[in-house]
């Protein structure tokens, strides 16, 4: 009996789990880039040490079918993080952070019971403000 509940458990857990896709990159030294690919928007980011501490960084994301491109230029103090999504591009969300001189970039595809979720709480995507 145990045996066959585990069977149908261990059949069933991949349809009950939708997972979000996700990526990430570390940008650790200034200029040296990062990219993401997942999602319908690639990115590229770097950064630059500028005056009051800040790490300035740039990222640039392009739609894979081929239209224009869009950037957003932000200054990190140590610590500091943010996420957003793109004008148009609702469906992902992108998140900068800075611990000391690395940045952390990463890009998540929320699943639908994400969305469901944040429906709930009475959250609305930041493309519909």
């Amino acid at each position: 009996m145990n045996r066959k509940i585990l069977s149908v458990s261990l059949l069933c857990a991949p349809f009950m789990v939708t997972p979000a896709l996700a990526e990430e990159a570390i940008i650790g030294h200034p200029i040296e880039a990062g990219s993401l690919h997942e999602g319908r928007l690639d990115m590229v980011a770097y950064y630059v040490p500028v005056d009051g501490g800040l790490l300035e960084v740039t990222a640039t994301f392009a739609p894979k079918g081929g239209d224009d491109s869009q950037r957003v230029v932000m200054g990190l103090a140590a610590g500091d993080s943010v996420a957003f999504s793109m004008p148009g591009y609702q469906d992902t969300l992108y998140a900068f952070s800075r611990s000391g001189e690395n940045v952390m970039v990463s890009t998540e595809t929320p699943s639908a019971d994400d969305n469901l979720k944040a429906a709930g709480r009475g959250l609305v995507p930041a493309g519909s403000m």
